[in-house]
């Protein structure tokens, strides 16, 4: 794995399509490690690191989506002749349909697909306030996703280390406006698809459909069994379906 600021990169064989990784609030690059390793040599994955987490411990959070989303954009490799796949859990999905919106701006056509999960389009996201609350009460909205074992959640030192970065996400995710689909400007070409766990409170109320809103493209949408985390027990489904996509993708061979 070699490292370049924002994006980790897990090199695979010549010409191997490459998918671009974003993780959920908290989360670091280590959360898609296991997905590189599955869908080696064949592919190239590239996963967005957020600072204030793992390598990046000690850099300043950001706490700005449009700050986030163009500093990812600026360290992707961009081509017409080679477009990417983003996948993105909870708050990256977000992220990475902000940043698919600047990737048809920069450069048309290199984008393949947005891949999103466990989030409705920004546009349709229910508002909320979680950033605000004190720490015990932000530990059960953890809790309650079931993404993070008791034993962690219920340590000093979990709260110490890792609660500033996850607080300051769910201010970036909460305090994130993006533009209209309707005005054109959150309007995407690529095709897009949507996959969550059929017990996710975050998707609630048709949550899933609201992403035909933000594209022009053709839409999926597939449920798995389970919560919100529901990618960490159905990782191989959930990867083979992605890898679907990424041979899909008609990226022509890279010299």
């Amino acid at each position: 794995m070699t490292h370049r600021g924002w994006i980790r990169r897990h090199a695979a064989t010549p010409r191997a399509p490459r998918l671009t990784c974003f993780p959920h609030a908290g989360g670091g690059a280590s959360f898609y490690q296991a997905w590189a390793t599955a869908l080696a040599p064949g592919t190239e994955v590239l996963v967005v690191q957020y600072p204030g987490r793992e390598d990046r411990f000690h850099e300043p959070l950001v706490s700005d989506m449009a700050t986030l989303a163009d500093a990812v954009v600026a360290e992707l490799p961009l081509s017409a002749d080679d477009p990417l796949v983003l996948f993105g859990h909870s708050m990256g999905s977000a992220v990475a349909y902000e940043v698919a919106l600047r990737i048809e701006r920069a450069c048309p056509g290199a984008l393949a697909r947005l891949c999103v999960s466990g989030r409705p389009a920004p546009h349709a996201a229910a508002p909320s306030a979680v950033h605000l609350l004190p720490d015990d009460e932000l530990v059960e909205q953890l809790r309650g996703l079931a993404g993070t074992s008791d034993a962690i959640l219920d340590s000093r030192d979990f709260r110490a280390l890792f609660l500033p970065a996850i607080r300051n996400d769910y201010r970036l995710i909460e305090t994130y406006r993006p533009a209209p689909p309707a005005d054109g400007a959150g309007l995407l070409s690529a095709p897009v698809t949507v996959l969550y766990g059929a017990d996710d409170p975050h998707l609630r109320d048709g949550g899933a459909q609201s992403w035909r809103e933000v594209t022009r493209g053709a839409v999926e949408c597939r449920s798995f069994t389970g919560g919100h985390f529901y990618l960490v027990e159905h990782r191989a489904e959930v990867v083979a379906e992605v890898a679907r996509h990424l041979r899909a993708s008609g990226a022509p061979a890279r010299r």
